[in-house]
């Protein structure tokens, strides 16, 4: 960002991307779409919102030019929300050319999922009996306030999706042994981990051009590796991480199993287009579209690319006008309400 443009945002209060709310959503490109929307339902309680496709472009190159996926890819989307303010967008291509296993935490372009629930003791025997479900990581650790802990349970997915469910480690009420049932109660997203080859380049752009908040770390640093966790806008956060290693694997794709993208819903998408694409680094892909049929009609959208290797994308979706809504109880979280700064 150019230095008057910095001073600027200063003295207004607002630095990063004009009219920005919040983040919208969460993408991730999984292997089993219908896998991955049966699991958030039957497991956290998630509402499957729509579902959009094929989409695609039989003749031209607008997969290319827009999503940044062969021109002959295929998508199928989901949006499915879980907790009070959380959408996650699930996408399954079909691509000439796609990796189909997920780049590990570990590497750039690896991530993982947190997520809040209220009963997280119960959940974690419920994701051992589950035969789609690994269970990688399950502790309990002290937290900054005395006498208090938090369980986290990490796990992957046989469709491709690192998650990470965490709650307060409190005794069960139920039971010891007795078996638990229905959906775990989503909270909210704990926070999205990112690995990233460059965690001071990606810090910088986070901060200086999407206009996130630094916070504190807690806990130790993992694997010789170190991190930086931000706020993004009023209701998520995002943890980057930097492991030592050779070489930089090029991240996945957005049409590569575990490829996803980082949504943000504006009230002005053409300016806040506008501002990104004068962002050393990044590159717009197109103009802004607006969607002229399908179950989300109406919303003006598009991606970019950034000099970290994240794909993002701006947004305006006109919650409470769109189709889908006229067939479905299950509603998007909106963002409308929202201030960055709160």
């Amino acid at each position: 960002m150019p230095r008057q443009e910095a001073e600027a945002g200063q003295r207004t209060g607002r630095i990063g991307i004009p009219s920005i709310r919040r983040v919208d959503h969460f993408a991730f490109t999984v292997l089993d779409l219908d896998a991955a929307v049966q699991f958030f339902a039957e497991v956290l309680g998630g509402e499957l919102c729509y579902i959009e496709g094929p989409v695609q472009d039989q003749q031209g190159d607008w997969m290319r030019r827009k999503l940044g996926v062969h021109p002959r890819a295929v998508a199928h989307v989901a949006m499915v929300r879980v907790g009070p303010d959380t959408n996650l967008e699930l996408f399954q291509y079909a691509a000439p050319v796609q990796r189909t296993a997920p780049v590990p935490l570990g590497d750039p372009g690896g991530r993982r999922m947190a997520l809040r629930v209220a009963n997280v003791d119960a959940v974690a025997g419920r994701l051992r009996e589950r035969d789609d479900v690994t269970v990688t990581c399950d502790a309990v650790c002290p937290t900054v306030w005395p006498g208090d802990s938090v369980r986290r349970v990490g796990f992957t997915t046989s469709w491709g999706l690192e998650l990470q469910l965490s709650g307060s480690a409190a005794p069960l009420a139920a039971p010891r042994g007795a078996a638990p049932s229905g959906p775990a109660e989503v909270l909210g997203a704990d926070h999205l981990a990112l690995t990233v080859a460059d965690l001071e380049a990606s810090v910088r752009f986070f901060t200086e051009v999407v206009g996130a908040r630094p916070l504190p770390l807690v806990g130790p640093r993992e694997r010789s590796g170190v991190r930086a966790k931000l706020r993004l806008g009023p209701t998520d956060r995002i943890e980057l991480r930097q492991y030592e290693g050779d070489g930089t694997p090029p991240a996945p794709g957005n049409a590569d199993v575990g490829g996803s993208h980082l949504a943000f819903h504006v009230d002005d998408v053409d300016a806040a287009a506008a501002y990104l694409a004068a962002q050393p680094g990044v590159d717009v892909m197109g103009e802004p579209e607006t969607i002229t049929h399908g179950p989300i009609e109406g919303n003006r959208w598009v991606y970019f690319t950034t000099p970290i290797g994240v794909q993002m994308e701006v947004l305006r979706m006109p919650d409470g006008q769109l189709p889908y809504e006229r067939l479905t109880d299950a509603r998007r979280a909106s963002s409308h309400a929202f201030d960055w700064a709160h």
